[in-house]
């Protein structure tokens, strides 16, 4: 009932505006370029971030941004995602062990079937924990931020199947490591990963005509001719876009060159062997692709249609527009996104030189860019933790939070990921559900500081429809160094200061006519705070 009453006080008082930042400055202050630049750079500020980056200057803050190897990793994040076995075990084995639990699901004994389900609910709640950790904690926040971007640009639905397994992996070796890097890499490595090979199902795709003998089945599932799937995809999403100038003739023939391009569960399980073509599957015969013939060359049929694609004036067209869409507005102009395109193309697909143009441009550092772009679910949440600085140990209700918001982590279960734009998450259940979790983060009823489970009521449903299982006891590594923490009320006092001129005189004026414990909820369910 009391965190009824804070929703319903905070509805009443701060009901949605689009003006509620009110008119922008002609010229940003220090502090609010700050604030702007954390805001949309990184996952918004923590406390003394602010004051940090005012000082250091936003342009040094961006270079160091751009250079992540240089922030190193405070030692309770090491030492925290250290712990996590999910993440750190080679894709091989996860899915050896996922196969083996699916293996006992007709076993009888209801024990045996709960320490299943607790198993694979643990795979799926430790690689939710060890990106979490990384966004709310990590230094390196424009990494955590192009993380978040790439895996939604290259989604896998994690719901899928076998995928339950493979996304840990999926982002640790395919997208991290190629998320401020280039391009090209980046794209390779997505289409080698049995994640996506399974998810958009190319790794059952074969030439017509084809007819497998039980030695000849790569990866688990039975191949069942042409599948257009990934090479749709492909183009439509990872590359070109949807007005890249392709054809459906240009699919098929790009759906044919990538016949043959699979993995074999058994050497993935034996000896973490994530991809492999398989020549007998391949469609041997010429194809005639985006204008040009492309002769008989086996698994380099692919590659060259990767690195076709990923230096297409069409793909530095698409990739800048959502970048400058993620990064500035809505609906960018297209004279900045022409410049990022020509920036791209100039470098041969260097993210960073696209990100340096973008943060440089005028529109970037615009005023009226500042508070333009409305928070998706997952940065509502992620910034709520940084800027409340709780100790986050049981990420369960920020998972929970996410999937009620609509956006459980991993799990969009269409290709084209989650958008990142206003018309996507503002409406009138959202707001009110974000109200109610600021209230419960505000006065401390979220057991996120320490609680030794997490149960199938917060860590299954946060992962929206991916886990079918029953409720279940799943626990939650905790660094043996890390004390039990008591659950506080957020002081609103330090929280204002924490985010500084993201707060408008308007909310900080209704902030101040209200009754102090309501202050804190007040100030991270306003329309300031879900504006970035």
């Amino acid at each position: 009932m009391h965190l009824m009453r804070i929703s319903l006080a905070l509805a009443g008082v701060l009901a949605w505006s689009g003006a509620a930042m009110g008119a922008p400055a002609l010229l940003m202050t220090p502090e609010q370029q700050a604030v702007h630049v954390l805001n949309r750079v990184a996952f918004g500020p923590r406390p003394g971030d602010i004051e940090r980056v005012s000082k250091m200057g936003v342009q040094n803050y961006l270079d160091q941004q751009l250079r992540p190897a240089s922030l190193p990793y405070p030692a309770a994040l090491s030492e925290r995602l250290a712990a996590l076995r999910t993440p750190n075990r080679k894709a091989g084995d996860v899915v050896g062990d996922f196969v083996e639990l699916q293996k006992q699901v007709r076993e009888e004994d209801e024990g045996a079937r709960q320490r299943r389900r607790a198993a694979v609910n643990a795979i799926t709640v430790e690689t939710a924990e060890a990106r979490l950790a990384r966004a709310i904690d990590s230094p390196r926040q424009l990494e955590e931020v192009m993380v978040d971007f790439w895996y939604n640009h290259f989604n896998v639905f994690a719901g899928k199947g076998i995928d339950r397994a493979l996304v840990a992996s999926y982002e640790r070796d395919a997208i991290r490591p190629n998320a401020l890097g280039n391009f090209h890499d980046l794209l390779k490595a997505t289409a080698h990963h049995p994640a996506m090979l399974y998810y958009l199902d190319n790794f059952q795709s074969t030439a017509e005509g084809y007819r497998a003998g039980g030695k000849n089945a790569s990866a688990k599932g039975k191949a069942s001719g042409l599948n257009e799937n990934y090479a749709r995809e492909l183009m439509e999403l990872h590359t070109l876009g949807v007005d890249g100038g392709y054809s459906q003739k240009d699919v098929t023939e790009l759906a044919r060159m990538l016949t043959g391009w699979t993995y074999d569960q058994r050497a993935l399980i034996r000896s973490n062997q994530t991809f492999r073509f398989d020549a007998a599957r391949h469609d041997t015969g010429v194809k005639h692709w985006l204008g040009r013939d492309v002769a008989a060359a086996g698994v380099a049929e692919g590659d060259m249609a990767l690195d076709v694609l990923a230096s297409h004036p069409a793909t530095a067209r698409h990739i800048s527009y959502k970048l400058a869409q993620y990064f500035v507005q809505d609906e960018p102009s297209a004279a900045l996104v022409a410049l990022m395109a020509r920036v791209y193309l100039d470098a041969d697909g260097d993210i960073g030189s696209v990100l340096r143009v973008l943060f440089a441009s005028g529109e970037f550092m615009a005023p009226a860019s500042a508070g333009a772009k409305f928070k998706t679910p997952y940065q509502f949440v992620v910034s709520a933790a940084r800027a409340s600085a709780t100790p986050v140990r049981n990420v369960a209700p920020l998972l929970a939070t996410m999937a009620q918001l609509g956006m459980p982590l991993y799990g969009c279960q269409t290709p084209d990921g989650y958008k990142n734009t206003e018309q996507a998450w503002l409406n009138p259940d959202a707001l009110s559900r974000r109200i109610s979790f600021a209230s419960a983060l505000a006065a401390g009823k979220l057991p996120l500081a320490s609680a030794p489970l997490a149960t199938a009521a917060t860590s299954a449903p946060a992962m929206g429809e991916m886990m079918a299982a029953p409720p279940v006891a799943v626990p939650v590594p905790v660094p043996a160094s890390a004390p039990p923490q008591a659950i506080l009320a957020l002081d609103a006092v330090r929280l204002q200061a924490t985010l500084g001129a993201a707060i408008s005189p308007r909310t900080r004026s209704a902030v101040a006519a209200t009754a102090e414990p309501l202050r804190a909820a007040m100030l991270l369910g306003s329309p300031d705070f879900m504006q970035r």
